[in-house]
């Protein structure tokens, strides 16, 4: 399937409808095949996380999702949240998720599902759209600069921008 060209596959991006059980279930499952490969972290979505993520994510307005399609397999997901940027005094979109499963990689469906979290992103009045990626996913960080993503810096003597997180721990609060 890897080397077949797009032309020669029905490739559809649809909008997720969190309401809608088949895009659940899907978004649910090509999360979880993300999650187990290594660079999603390797473990599997928790029981809970694949049984309340769909009506979670409904309850977020801000939230937006689409599936990459291959002959009506579900076959890549991105995940986008808005946010918003004081710079610009306008919204953003950040991208969390972008996923493509290994048996339908090389038709170019992180190239479409960018192009369509960005079209929304234009309709929505963002002023950019962002993303985080590992610094050693280089088939990911090719297919980001392919699209037009670059590094992030204001001044480059004070060097690139870096993601970085902190779990919360409610168990000592």
């Amino acid at each position: 399937m890897a080397n077949e060209s797009p032309q020669q596959r029905r490739i559809d991006i649809v909008k997720v409808d969190y309401r809608n059980p088949q895009h659940g279930q899907q978004l649910v499952d090509l999360l979880d095949a993300y999650a187990r490969d290594p660079m999603g972290g390797g473990e599997p979505l928790s029981i809970e996380v694949q049984r309340t993520l769909p009506q979670r994510l409904a309850a977020v307005p801000y939230a937006h999702s689409w599936i990459a399609y291959v002959d009506d397999q579900p076959a890549g997901l991105l995940n986008a949240f808005l946010a918003f940027s004081t710079f610009k005094a306008k919204p953003l979109m950040n991208i969390h998720d972008i996923a493509v499963k290994s048996a339908f990689r090389g038709l170019q469906l992180s190239q479409q599902l960018l192009q369509a979290a960005e079209m929304e992103a234009i309709e929505l009045g963002c002023c950019k759209v962002t993303l985080e990626v590992l610094s050693g996913n280089e088939v990911a960080k090719n297919a980001y600069r392919k699209f037009g993503f670059e590094g992030y810096e204001l001044d480059p003597e004070n060097g690139h921008a870096l993601f970085w997180q902190k779990h919360l721990d409610y168990t000592n609060l």
